[in-house]
């Protein structure tokens, strides 16, 4: 499951890929987890790179098409080409560091999407790995929730209680999508995002066990 977080009109997604653990004779061998930041296009700047890379952090971010980014895809046109990785590099007063341009096919179907990553990505994975961008639109619907069913209301200004109650509202969240799986499970039914159990029948079920009844 993602790591969702929101600041102004901007969301973030770490995403961890999923791991292998296995066996061998009684030792656990544990995969290295890989964590991407994935950034709108917004942040689509050399500046906002190399900050990210100074920080040891992974990032995919949607390019702006530029004049350079224009000749790359009328060459892949010409070459009947769907996806390309080209080599770059950033170089600022605050330091440098190579990355690579994605261009593989637009979730949408139309077109060719663009984008930055300083992940080591080749033209063979380059379609899967720009693929989890399009999920984001869960974060905007996920935030959404947390903010209309289960956030309290309150007109504290002091930053600790609001922070306190967006905290416990994210809690109930996971709360829910977690029995809500675990319902799923139990019964056989389909993995799919859409809930068998609402989020209003959820905080009744934690209201009911949290206050005690007369």
């Amino acid at each position: 499951m993602p790591y969702i977080s929101k600041i102004g009109a901007v969301f973030f997604q770490l995403v961890l890929p999923e791991t292998d653990r296995t066996v061998r004779g009684s030792e656990p061998i544990d995969k290295q987890i890989e964590i991407c930041l994935e950034c709108d296009r917004e942040f689509d700047s050399i500046q906002v790179f190399q900050t990210l890379s100074n920080l040891d952090v992974n990032y995919l971010i949607p390019k702006r098409v530029s004049s350079s980014e224009r000749d790359v895809l009328e060459q892949m046109e010409e070459d009947d080409q769907e996806v390309a990785v080209e080599p770059a590099s950033v170089h600022v007063a605050s330091g440098s560091h190579p990355m690579r341009l994605l261009y593989v096919p637009s979730t949408s179907g139309e077109g060719t999407s663009v984008f930055a990553t300083n992940l080591r990505v080749g033209p063979e994975k380059a379609e899967t790995f720009c693929q989890r961008y399009s999920r984001r639109w869960q974060i905007e619907s996920e935030y959404k929730s947390i903010k209309g069913d289960f956030l309290a209301k309150t007109s504290s200004k002091d930053y600790r209680v609001r922070l306190f109650y967006f905290v416990f509202a994210v809690l109930l969240y996971n709360i829910w999508r977690l029995t809500d799986f675990l319902l799923k499970a139990g019964v056989g039914g389909e993995m799919d995002y859409a809930p068998v159990l609402t989020a209003g029948e959820c905080v009744e079920l934690v209201d009911s066990s949290l206050i005690p009844h007369d």
